[in-house]
């Protein structure tokens, strides 16, 4: 009898958390779908997707040049610290690009923004559901979901692989300042170097994934803040969980996509 009460407490223990782990991804998968619904419905609010595309992208900005410019520098460094040791000193600039447009640039801008916006939409979107603004907007036969979910939403797929286009331009242009300016490389070599094994297929890469990230960031932020209740700290655990859940969802898809692009 004791044994079957430990078997028992086991499988509570062990079920509860599998049952609520079920329930919270059907909701999620529930979300995803009205919010893809109504994202290619109308109506239509030309007005809020472009005041996010600028909330998302423009001053996101300093932050993607900032992160990317010193990922290619640090690229173009450790690189050469493993070459040189076997004369290869003429791959920097190949490995810099590489490493840049495939990973680095939208990995790096999926994670900042996802820490900057993702945080922002969670605590807009939580604090106006605490604050019953939400079902405010229900009650004047505004659809929250076209209101508040789709404008981030595509926002969010828009400007994410602009961003990460701008900071594949960066992050090369910071490789090229080390080896130039401190690994003494010849400049006119290097860009000629960059630009003969530049291929598209490196820029679409990392444009796919921007374009995934985005909609991650965006989803999730719009989700952990929708479903958000219990006041101030709701709200705050809203925004932990947006940051958390899309750094994570950005990882786990970088090996996806990068698997799905280059392994045959």
């Amino acid at each position: 009898m004791q044994s079957h009460k430990y078997l028992e407490n086991f499988l509570r223990t062990l079920g509860k958390p599998l049952v609520i782990f079920i329930y919270r991804l059907g909701e999620l998968s529930e979300f995803i779908a009205k919010a893809l619904y109504h994202s290619i419905t109308p109506p239509f609010y030309p007005k809020l997707l472009l005041k996010q595309i600028i909330n998302i992208g423009f001053y996101s900005l300093p932050v993607v040049a900032l992160t990317t410019i010193f990922a290619g520098m640090v690229i173009a460094l450790q690189t050469n610290a493993g070459f040189s040791s076997y004369g290869a000193e003429s791959a920097i600039a190949q490995v810099v690009l590489i490493s840049v447009t495939r990973e680095l640039a939208p990995a790096f801008a999926g994670l900042m923004v996802a820490g900057r916006i993702g945080a922002a939409m969670a605590a807009e979107i939580g604090t106006m559901r605490v604050t019953e603004q939400i079902d405010a907007l229900s009650t004047l036969s505004t659809n929250p979901f076209k209101y508040l979910v789709a404008p981030r939403l595509w926002a969010g797929v828009i400007v994410l692989p602009l961003l990460v286009l701008i900071g594949d331009i960066i992050g090369i242009f910071g490789g090229y300042l080390v080896a130039v300016y401190q690994l003494n490389f010849n400049p006119a070599n290097y860009i000629k170097t960059t630009v003969n094994e530049l291929q598209a297929i490196d820029v679409y890469t990392g444009i796919i994934k921007a374009a995934v990230f985005g909609f991650v960031i965006a989803l999730m932020g719009c989700y952990n803040g929708y479903k958000s209740k219990g006041g101030a700290q709701g709200v705050g655990e809203a925004t932990t969980n947006a940051v958390v859940a899309s750094s994570i969802i950005i990882l786990i898809f970088n090996y996806i996509i990068t698997d799905l692009i280059f392994t045959n």
